[in-house]
């Protein structure tokens, strides 16, 4: 095993051109090789090099340096492998594997361009970080068909009878309301849906016999709790019940008289219109809740922030739907600039806005305009460990399979299909978008993923 080597020369030129190994980090990630191959070199990669700890790094890498430095990597103080410089790709056999050691694996959302063998590619470590999976993977969780609790949670909605008497303990509510924002924002569709009929009747019943501010904690309660439902909904697309749903939420919150639940709850009625086909009227009602907070945001707490981010957020994505690429720019625009002022990637008031949050919305806006090459590029940036919820985390996934999946790379499709169902089983195996995506990898598979797409799509039970 070569001892490593100081590499003085690559140091050398750094200090010379005045770059932090940031700058030089990011001067490669922008160079043309950079963005073609979606580089993610970063100050660790960086230090390795002028360590000697990497003599010759690989092939996309190899590009990059050469474009950013103008110069051959052997006078920079590379050192190519013995028998001489590496092959050409043309010259490399299919499958072979660089004999170096390994660089880190670091979090490889959307494929960075290095070179793969068969094992690597069916582990999936460095899809989404090792972080991510490591809870993950840990978890036995059998996934079961949430559908079948819907009819009960319909029965509840259209109950306009007089709430049954009782009982009323408010913070055994408050408990259960956290618990199915939890279960939802983890993904456990089936455990949430099964739980919600019972909590909105408790919440119905707590609303109409409470009285002061405990009545006014009820239906704040009652609103984020509609909330859930409404989401559960949408994403069983069942539009009718869906608007249901966010309609209560949004009377409920303005029965609680909190401004913060009231632009919580004009969420839900946005992505409600939205998925109605009614996009002109959910940007405008995303624009105008989020103008309404911004008018009272002279020093906003962070949950007030990630409330009016997140509206904005909403409103862009209602905006890609008719196509409006000004009113998509504003809005993201305006919400990247309060992800900034929030700083971090948090879950303040069940919103899961920060930076990272935007930049998936980037990601799925960019889809939605059929941009599939920027989607991907998005995805790059985003670092899906710090994204707070499964929920999330799963979405940005899927759209990014998506992506690969225009671009007709259908390996990245899969394998990151996948990743989000290991991330969210539920998220895969129970929603009617994702089994249409699996549908469509099998379809057009061609024959070196075939077998591959196939025996997933039949562990999930779908057919071409």
């Amino acid at each position: 095993m070569t001892d490593a080597t100081p590499n003085d020369r690559l140091r050398a030129w750094r200090e010379d051109a005045d770059l932090t190994r940031a700058e030089m980090a990011k001067m490669i990630n922008l160079s043309k090789s950079g963005i073609k191959h979606g580089l993610t070199c970063d100050e660790e990669r960086i230090r390795r090099w002028e360590a000697g700890e990497v003599l010759w790094p690989h092939e996309p890498y190899r590009l990059a340096i050469k474009e950013v430095t103008h110069g051959d990597l052997e006078d920079l103080g590379f050192i190519p492998r013995r028998g001489g410089p590496a092959r050409k790709p043309a010259e490399r056999r299919s499958g072979e594997v660089d004999k170096q050691g390994p660089e880190p694996r670091t979090m490889d959302l959307a494929g960075r361009g290095e070179v793969e063998d068969d094992v690597r590619r069916r582990e999936f470590v460095g899809l989404t970080g090792a972080a991510l999976f490591t809870a993950v993977l840990g978890q036995d969780e059998s996934v079961t068909d949430a559908s079948r609790h819907v009819e009960s949670l319909a029965a509840v909605l259209i109950d306009y009878s007089g709430p049954a008497d009782g009982p009323i303990d408010l913070a055994a509510l408050s408990s259960a309301v956290v618990a199915a924002k939890q279960d939802y924002q983890a993904c456990r569709y089936s455990q949430v849906t099964a739980a919600l009929p019972a909590l909105l009747q408790s919440l119905r019943a707590a609303c109409a016999t409470l009285d002061g501010d405990a009545r006014l904690r009820a239906f704040a309660l009652s609103a984020e709790a509609h909330h859930v439902a409404a989401s559960i909904l949408l994403k069983q697309e069942d539009k009718g019940l869906a608007w249901l749903a966010a309609d209560r939420s949004v009377q409920a919150a303005h029965a609680s008289q909190s401004p913060l639940m009231i632009g919580s709850s004009s969420r839900i009625i946005t992505h409600a219109l939205m998925d109605g086909g009614h996009h002109q009227a959910a940007t405008g009602a995303a624009r105008t809740a989020a103008t309404r907070m911004d008018a009272d945001l002279n020093q906003p707490s962070p949950a007030e922030l990630s409330i009016y981010g997140s509206l904005l957020l909403r409103g862009a994505v209602a905006a890609a739907h008719s196509g409006n690429r000004h009113n998509i720019a504003e809005l993201l625009d305006e919400a990247a600039e309060a992800g900034t002022r929030l700083g971090t990637d948090a879950n303040h008031m069940w919103t899961a806005f920060g930076p990272n949050n935007v930049l998936c919305h980037r990601v799925n806006i960019a889809l939605r305009l059929g941009d599939a090459g920027s989607a991907i590029t998005y995805a790059r940036q985003v670092e899906i460990d710090q994204l707070p919820i499964n929920e999330r985390k799963a979405t940005l996934l899927l759209d990014t399979s998506r992506a690969f999946l225009m671009c007709g790379q259908h390996d990245k499709a899969l394998h990151i299909l996948r990743a989000a169902g290991e991330v969210a089983p539920e998220e895969v195996s129970g929603r009617a978008p994702a089994l249409r995506l699996v549908r469509d990898i099998l379809a057009t598979a061609p024959i070196s993923v075939r077998r591959e797409a196939r025996e997933y799509a039949e562990s999930l039970g779908v057919s071409a």
